[in-house]
């Protein structure tokens, strides 16, 4: 299943690219289940992100690395992969874009979250999307907040 996100925020590209760190990350992380960061290597090729996801009963880890990053004049984007993903997973892909903006490409960059995923069985990929879809969807506000022109 595929889940598309777009966030236009108020700040260059390079200045988004540069924002792109733990501190962020770790903002983005959803209320439920409570995420602890492991391991944040970085957003370029080869870096690894381990997370540990508490369920209260038991945790689950999620280990992503960063299978490709590439950077032009109008994008940035970095792409992870799960390695080891909790039992609900099968597969994982997120694909995180900056796009300049074509209205003010010094000022507005649209940061984009294009997520793949899998379960074991298609019907479970249809239950999970809507929950997958708000934790993302919850980061809109946050990237914002955090790339809101000064």
């Amino acid at each position: 299943m595929r889940i598309l996100l777009k966030t236009p925020v108020e700040q260059s590209m390079p200045t988004v690219w540069a924002g792109f760190n733990r501190t962020l990350f770790e903002q983005l992380t959803p209320a439920f289940p409570p995420v602890k960061v492991v391991r944040f290597d970085g957003c370029l090729q080869g870096d690894v992100v381990h997370l540990q996801l508490n369920f209260f009963l038991f945790r689950q880890d999620w280990i992503s690395r960063i299978i490709d990053q590439q950077a032009s004049d109008k994008e940035i984007f970095f792409v992870d992969q799960g390695t080891k993903l909790p039992f609900f997973l099968t597969y994982w892909k997120h694909h995180h874009r900056l796009q300049c903006s074509s209205d003010d490409p010094g000022r507005q960059t649209t940061i984009i979250d294009d997520i793949t995923f899998r379960t074991a069985f298609r019907l479970t990929d249809y239950i999970l999307y809507p929950v997958l879809w708000l934790q993302f969807a919850c980061r809109k506000p946050v990237y914002k907040r955090i790339f809101r022109s000064s």
